[in-house]
């Protein structure tokens, strides 16, 4: 166990070692944060994010740093994260002081250049990101707003909204998800069973319908209702 000391010289099974178990307590480390602080980087999650990567780093590319000192910091910060969540959930305005309110950016069709500019964002960040969400023109939206998380919410106003099946009060089906009953030429029994169905229904079908074998399939799926679909490797 000397690699997880600082050393004048490492060995290469050393830097090996080093590697393997910083990969793996920062997998440990993500787990613990929590799938929040990865897809949503609010002033808090940056923070120690860029922190934690700075610590393990170092160990990483110097002999003459422990790992041992860099693990134990880099689980104080996780207690101390972990605890400011708490504390955010607890006390909203302690929250409200560390993150961002929400900006408003396009009002009824109308740019507030007020809100661009406490946001910080450009008129071409702007047209970037509501083209990103299919809007072409400012004037269909009704309220858009600028996130903490760095994110643009877009409402369009009434007579630009898609035409959905409410608004012509049509009745449709129940939302089915189709399961995965094949991946990769391997059965999904699991999936199998819990749609009532065996092995011997699926081969039969995948022979009378795509005269192809299991091992032939990449991917397939079955609903509720039992429609089967098959894509072929190619």
């Amino acid at each position: 166990m000397d690699f997880f000391s600082g050393q004048e010289t490492l060995s290469t099974i050393d830097w090996i070692l080093r590697a393997i178990i910083a990969f793996f307590f920062l997998i440990a480390v993500a787990k613990l944060l929590g799938q929040r602080s990865i897809s949503q980087l609010r002033l808090l999650d940056f923070a120690i994010t860029l922190v934690i990567g700075n610590i393990i780093a170092h160990p990483l590319s110097d002999e003459k740093l422990g790992l041992e000192g860099s693990i134990i910091t880099t689980l104080v910060l996780v207690v101390l994260y972990i605890a400011g969540i708490f504390v955010v959930l607890r006390f909203p305005f302690i929250g409200r002081i560390i993150n961002s309110s929400p900006i408003t950016i396009v009002k009824n069709g109308e740019i507030l250049y007020s809100g661009l500019k406490k946001a910080r964002i450009s008129i071409d960040i702007l047209l970037e990101e509501l083209r990103e969400k299919k809007v072409e023109d400012v004037k269909k939206v009704a309220l858009a707003i600028w996130e903490p998380n760095g994110k643009i919410s877009v409402f369009l106003r009434p007579e630009y909204e898609p035409i959905t099946p409410s608004h012509l009060s049509m009745e449709m089906e129940p939302f089915n998800l189709p399961k995965t009953i094949i991946k990769e030429g391997k059965i999904n029994f699991n999936q199998l069973e819990g749609l009532h169905k065996d092995e011997g229904w699926l081969v039969s079908k995948l022979e009378d319908l795509y005269q192809v074998e299991v091992k032939n399939v990449l991917l397939a799926t079955l609903d509720n209702k039992g429609n089967l679909k098959v894509f072929l490797y190619k």
